[in-house]
């Protein structure tokens, strides 16, 4: 794909999850657009190795963090402002899942260390970088939701109630922080071909079956979802909010 311009030159951007995946992919993207990035991760080797293979110098910080301790998203922010000044965009993107066959055998261990990862810390992110934008006047914020809230999928369960939960918090934050010309969106993507999905994926059988139900033909590639998130985050969305915008190759069509 040719190199698209979103108008985001000079944006300070915060990913969460930016070590891997969607969210390393992102952080590149973000780098081509001329923006300045800070990524988090809970591993400080994840980090390391991100910031060598992004090489983004003194346009890219790394900072080792926890999302659903509070603590960790204030030194977050704390951080990101400290260095570049400001914080114009916030993609939530930390996701995690334990293959749950059953939510009701899953026990509560699982259930909040699920909630905590996904909604929670996009709940706390989200509060962090709005009290930074409101006091700016301006702000995006875009999270990265999935299929899986709105369709129930076996070993998704508590994944996909943490996904709904995001998408509803995007829809209030949206109302809520509209007056402060902050746009908050989401984009559900199905299944997307990362590290994070390879158990699915990488199983012929049900690799198959998944991409039966998609009438492209074929799983997202991280590309597939960065863009829809660029523009989101873009001046071309500025009348966009609380919209949930799935990118699952027409699933949701049929």
């Amino acid at each position: 794909m040719d190199q698209l311009w979103y108008g985001l030159e000079g944006k300070v951007c915060v990913v969460t999850g930016g070590s891997r995946g969607i969210g390393l992919e992102l952080a590149r993207q973000f780098l081509r657009q001329k923006a300045k990035v800070v990524i988090c991760a809970r591993k400080q080797e994840g980090l390391d190795a991100a910031l060598a293979g992004l090489q983004g110098g003194d346009d890219l910080l790394a900072v080792a963090a926890h999302i659903a301790r509070e603590e960790d998203v204030q030194n977050l922010f704390d951080r990101a402002v400290g260095k570049f000044g400001r914080v114009d965009i916030l993609v939530n993107n930390v996701g995690m899942n334990l293959l749950t066959p059953s939510v009701v055998r899953a026990g509560a261990a699982a259930w909040q260390k699920i909630i905590d990862s996904n909604l929670n810390g996009t709940y706390h992110c989200s509060v962090a970088a709005a009290a930074i934008m409101k006091k700016q006047g301006r702000g995006k914020i875009v999270s990265i939701s999935s299929l899986a809230a709105r369709r129930a999928a076996p070993g998704m369960g508590i994944y996909g109630v943490a996904k709904a939960g995001i998408e509803m918090l995007t829809r209030v934050l949206a109302a809520e922080l509209a007056a402060d010309n902050i746009q908050v969106n989401a984009v559900a993507p199905c299944m997307v071909k990362t590290g994070f999905s390879e158990p699915f994926w990488s199983n012929k059988e049900i690799h198959d079956q998944i991409t039966a139900a998609i009438p492209l033909g074929r799983l997202a590639e991280p590309l597939d979802v960065v863009h829809p998130v660029l523009f989101l985050c873009s001046p071309g969305a500025d009348f966009i909010t609380g919209q949930i915008l799935y990118v699952d190759g027409g699933a949701t069509a049929i």
